[in-house]
């Protein structure tokens, strides 16, 4: 079932570019950006707090006459260190893998969902380095359901629609939030494809550890599927 709802996405977008912060950002105002644990320490970039990372990424968007930068699926990060909420460094189920892909642009920028769909469920997950405020969209293509997540979102969007409601294509989801509301992060969206959610709801792991990994990889593919990014 996996594969047969992977083809019949990649059919349905046929490498089509998706904006998923809405019309007001083309293409090229996208950038790619690489957080990993090897990319991070040859920079010598603090990860301790968001504001070295907000301070670089406004500075890397600048160089580059960009909007917003993308990237990250999959990548071994050490940003996660900094909270016990992913587990301690030494353990064997340390979580530091990521699972989404992270698109980077200033708070209160709209997010968009490149298939319509329904409010799954919402919840604002509080732990530090955690999502959020956090929507998950239920979709179904040709008899097939599969979901979509959008993590570290402002407060304000959880009020913006109720549990059933249907999402159009071209219809706003949400805002990105502030570093205070959003797991204290520089503001960016974690945007996950989850094909069997479980009995999850408002939220699902968006960071695996080496053990759990071949598990979320094959339940999790990459999202950029859905998106087209070109690296």
């Amino acid at each position: 079932m996996l594969y047969f709802m992977l083809n019949l996405l990649k059919d349905h977008f046929n490498s089509r570019f998706f904006s998923i912060l809405g019309p007001a950002y083309s293409e090229s105002d996208y950038v790619p950006l690489d957080l990993s644990h090897q990319a991070t320490s040859e920079m010598a970039l603090d990860l301790s707090t968001e504001f070295a990372l907000q301070d670089y990424l406004e500075i890397y968007l600048k160089e580059r006459q960009a909007k917003a930068a993308f990237g990250g699926y999959l990548e071994k990060r050490s940003l996660y260190d900094r909270s016990s909420y992913f587990g301690d460094s030494s353990h064997s189920h340390k979580r530091n893998i990521h699972l989404g892909l992270d698109v980077w642009a200033p708070a209160e920028t709209p997010v968009y969902s490149p298939l319509a769909g329904k409010i799954h469920s919402q919840q604002d997950n509080l732990n530090y380095g955690d999502y959020g405020p956090t929507i998950i969209l239920e979709h179904e293509l040709k008899g097939g359901k599969f979901y979509t997540l959008y993590g570290h979102l402002s407060r304000e969007s959880l009020y913006s629609y109720k549990v059933g409601e249907e999402i159009l294509l071209n219809q706003p989801l949400a805002l990105l939030g502030t570093n205070e509301v959003n797991g204290n992060y520089a503001p960016h969206l974690h945007f996950q494809l989850i094909m069997d959610l479980g009995d999850k709801a408002g939220d699902y792991p968006g960071v695996s550890s080496e053990t759990d990994l071949e598990f979320y990889k094959n339940n999790c593919p990459d999202p950029n599927l859905l998106l087209n990014f070109k690296s």
